[in-house]
């Protein structure tokens, strides 16, 4: 006798299962969250063997042994290369996310075309979008002499049958994953049980047939890919293609990778013939830079294994308001909370009256705490209306006492700076540098009321 289905509502933000309705998950307490979904049994493809059957004995082996460095397939992208790792790794199974319209289909289309001219095949279904879309794509890109294989479709059970059927495929990409559905669960499109379905069989398939596979999530209003976290476990490696609509430059970050480091970058630039690599980004984000306006400083950055040199740019006016207007971009808030606090507490500087707004040039994020004595040269220099040598370059952590800390890959920090023709570098006391690692002048900073003397001396 066939079991009967089971009705459940589970959220769709944390995979939570509740037996009633309810208003706020009692998972992850958000609101309106919980949608009722069918189980009916186990999804096709998850590996779940029905209830009642017993599963089989494996044979288990020991940590030593001789293992071989996974294989790599290069893109034909060398900024993707660098944030995979050296490539993709057969078999493997990437999440890529980002907000609508950032690039994310343009990047895919032309890794797809990449690969499908050095002889390799390529599988494109595009759940959002018409065949005729996609060549019109294709055709602004100019890639449409590339043999890729395209297809519109959503079903799960069509799409695992198409790319089984003849040759196995190098690579598969599925955009998005939550159009996806599969006709043995009685649920929507984009809910848990389909996504974490299709999931589950896409990347069973990819593992047996040994094709790379690319799933794109969309992302919520707060920049988190969209679903269950279960999905970005179940994958090898999650980017994230971050950027500004109103800039051109995009940025793809990788954060898990279970074959390469994480953190790591590429640099894109968006133009009329698609998504251009950035070999130098340095240069790209000091190029508009001005010199001679006050509150602007050049950090010298790490991101992943890359220097970066961008601009932090800081404007400090007077304020009319009981509460002072605190506005950031591209760093986190808290930490300019801290940096205005160190400044008011262990240097005499107060903001208290002052608005403060800081901008991150380029449309970079930072997360990195050297960033901490950029920051603050830069909020010192709008403070006191005298701008910053333009030939100087500032890294550095800042504590509560005011102490600067020293930073990781300082050697590295300064040859980037001293290649982009900067000359002195103002830098943490702590922290040892090998003499010949650069030659470019070193300003040693111990506590941050040295910096705060010397930019807004008398305040």
């Amino acid at each position: 006798m066939a079991r009967a289905a089971k009705q459940s509502f589970i959220c769709q933000n944390c995979a939570t299962t509740s037996p009633r309705w309810v208003g706020k998950c009692p998972g992850c307490e958000e609101w309106n969250s919980l949608v009722e979904e069918t189980d009916a049994g186990p999804p096709p493809g998850s590996g779940m063997t029905p209830k009642g059957r017993k599963g089989a004995v494996v044979r288990l082996e020991a940590l030593t042994g001789n293992t071989e460095e996974a294989p790599r397939l290069a893109t034909g992208l060398t900024e993707l290369d660098r944030v995979t790792g050296g490539g993709i790794v057969p078999g493997s199974a990437i999440l890529i996310g980002g907000e609508p319209g950032i690039g994310k289909s343009t990047l895919l289309l032309q890794l797809a075309a990449s690969l499908a001219r050095t002889g390799q095949s390529a599988l494109y279904f595009s759940g959002e979008e018409a065949t005729a879309q996609v060549r019109l794509r294709a055709e602004r890109l100019g890639l449409t002499d590339a043999p890729v294989a395209l297809a519109s479709e959503t079903n799960l059970a069509n799409i695992l049958a198409t790319a089984a059927d003849g040759d196995r495929p190098d690579l598969i990409i599925i955009d998005s994953i939550q159009t996806l559905w599969s006709d043995a669960l009685e649920a929507a499109p984009g809910t848990v049980s389909q996504m974490r379905a299709a999931t589950q069989g896409l990347i069973r398939f990819a593992k047996q047939a040994g094709s790379a596979l690319i799933l794109v999530g969309h992302v919520t209003k707060e920049g988190q890919i969209a679903g269950p976290k279960v999905i970005e476990h179940m994958v090898d490696t999650v980017l994230y293609f971050e950027g500004d609509r109103g800039n051109p430059f995009r940025l793809l970050r990788a954060i898990k990778n279970r074959f390469g480091a994480t953190d790591e970058i590429g640099v894109f630039e968006m133009a009329d013939e698609g998504l251009k690599e950035v070999a130098n980004p340095s240069e790209l984000f000091l190029g508009d830079r001005d010199g001679e306006a006050p509150g602007a400083a050049v950090f010298a950055g790490i991101e992943g294994t890359r220097p970066v040199l961008v601009e932090i740019q800081a404007l400090v006016a007077p304020s009319g308001l009981g509460t002072p207007r605190r506005a950031v971009v591209g760093w986190d808030s808290s930490r300019l909370s801290m940096i205005l606090a160190v400044l008011d507490a262990r240097c005499g500087v107060s903001f208290a009256a002052h608005d403060v707004y800081l901008n991150v040039a380029g449309g970079l994020k930072i997360v990195e705490p050297a960033a901490d004595l950029a920051a603050a040269a830069a909020l010192l220099s709008s403070f006191s209306g005298a701008p910053l040598p333009k030939e100087h370059v500032y890294f550095g952590e800042v504590s509560l006492s005011g102490a600067v800390r020293a930073a990781s890959h300082m050697a590295t920090r300064l040859r980037e700076a001293e290649k982009l023709g900067f000359e002195t570098a103002v830098l943490p006391a702590a922290g040892d540098i090998k003499k010949k690692a650069a030659s470019i002048k070193l300003d040693r900073v111990k506590h941050l009321k040295q910096l705060a003397d010397t930019l807004a001396p008398c305040q």
